[in-house]
């Protein structure tokens, strides 16, 4: 048996537990892993409540992403062998001793970046990655993000800075200087946002790349006419209603490499802030619950 953290029910924090659940065999396409690390977002509580739809098989072990090392590989799996060192997206839940990842969607490990790193790169710098791509914009646009001081927001700072971008962010007047040691210009949300912006940005923005929803979102689309270039992960209701659409994930295992690629040599930082041991998964998804995590939140297993 290996040990998990999951949910019993659809609920707040009160329905999460540790399971006891049967080591797990790769099934065509897959990989079994000894988890090494795995990455807090908030799409984890968000399934949870049961915000995503109520049809998984409960109980159910949480966490999207992974880090690890290879015991095992399925049929069809040519690309790793047992031994490997690896990061991806699950398809059993990555919060546990043990898990299975989806081998199209995961790539070997650089030496130079670590398995805490690694386990974050599956969900938030892909999302990072798969956003500027739909947006494609030229070097010298501005991108405005909502909620940049997140995993995935400053992963977009840092990546969109790369492409030549000018950015901006909304975040607290605490997440200041972290914005800025981003390259980006922070601009603090509330009352008065949207006029802050335009302060900020005289020439206006190019594009908004939303990662909170709700009344924040509603708050800057007036900064928008042309909301064609309005892309969400935090709400895609609010964003089609606004006239946006939601980010389209395209990541694949050459792109998790690629981005694996700019850690190993420093000219991305996942930006890891808190770090917490399997036995207190609870403390760490109640971190990004919370809404005001800078970073990222990693739980660490072996």
């Amino acid at each position: 048996m290996a040990k998990a953290f999951g949910f019993v029910d659809y609920g707040g924090a009160e329905v999460q537990e540790f399971l006891d659940r049967p080591v797990l065999a790769p099934g065509p396409g897959q990989l079994a892993i000894t988890v090494r690390a795995a990455g807090v977002n908030p799409v984890d509580w968000k399934i949870r409540r049961g915000h995503l739809g109520r049809e998984r098989e409960l109980p159910a072990v949480m966490g999207q992403e992974a880090s690890g090392v290879v015991q095992q590989v399925g049929p069809g799996v040519t690309a790793f062998t047992p031994g490997d060192e690896v990061f991806g997206l699950v398809a059993a839940g990555g919060f546990a001793e043990q898990t299975l990842l989806r081998a199209e969607l995961s790539a070997l490990k650089p030496e130079a970046v670590d398995f805490d790193r690694a386990a974050v790169i599956g969900v938030s710098v892909a999302t990072a990655d798969d956003a500027l791509r739909q947006l494609a914009l030229g070097a010298g646009r501005t991108l405005l993000i909502l909620g940049i001081a997140g995993g995935v927001g400053s992963a977009v700072a840092q990546l969109a800075r790369r492409q030549g971008l000018n950015v901006l962010g909304t975040a607290s007047d605490a997440n200041r200087p972290f914005v800025e040691s981003l390259g980006a210009t922070q601009v603090r949300y509330g009352d008065g946002v949207a006029e802050r912006i335009a302060a900020a940005a005289p020439d206006g923005v190019d594009a908004i790349l939303d990662l909170v929803g709700g009344d924040a979102l509603r708050a800057v689309a007036a900064v928008r006419t042309d909301r064609t270039e309005l892309v969400s992960t935090a709400d895609p209701a609010t964003a089609a209603e606004l006239g946006g659409k939601p980010v389209d994930r395209s990541t694949t295992s050459e792109t998790l490499a690629a981005l694996a690629a700019l850690v190993a040599v420093g000219d991305l930082d996942p930006h890891i802030t808190g770090r917490h041991p399997l036995a207190r998964a609870a403390e760490a998804v109640a971190a990004v619950e919370s809404g005001h995590v800078r970073g990222k939140v990693v739980i660490e297993v072996a």
